[in-house]
């Protein structure tokens, strides 16, 4: 069964720094990729984030870009991120999230496969 580990979300102020962290399980003959999606109140789910697991090179959307770094550790099957300067229309629910296709960039939310999501709201 695939079963993402999601946290650290939580409420913060507009300038501030967060990470999330997540740990995968259920993927029995691995995976190549793992990001995030987020989706903000009242949109569709956005896919922010991603990190090839083979070689470690990182896919972007231009919202978080220069401001959000994700991370891995295969051995602990654990991805991370870390959000500096933090604004208050990063406020959303975060995903982390295996792409369908197994590559980056991540895309396709309904195919993807997510977690529960962790909360993130910033206060401005």
């Amino acid at each position: 069964e695939v079963q993402f580990e999601e946290s650290g979300g939580g409420w913060m102020q507009s300038g501030e720094s967060l990470r999330l962290s997540c740990v995968v399980h259920g993927f029995i003959s691995g995976y190549d990729a793992v990001g995030w999606f987020r989706q903000a109140p009242g949109k569709e789910p956005e896919g922010i984030s991603c990190i090839n697991t083979k070689d470690g090179s990182t896919d972007y959307a231009d919202s978080v870009t220069g401001r959000f770094t994700i991370s891995r550790d295969n051995a602990r099957n654990t991805v991370w991120m870390q959000m500096n300067g933090l604004k208050p229309e990063d406020t959303a629910t975060y995903y982390c999230a295996v792409p369908y296709n197994f590559r980056c960039p991540l895309r396709s939310w309904g195919r993807s496969y997510w977690g529960q999501g962790a909360q993130v709201r910033v206060f401005a």
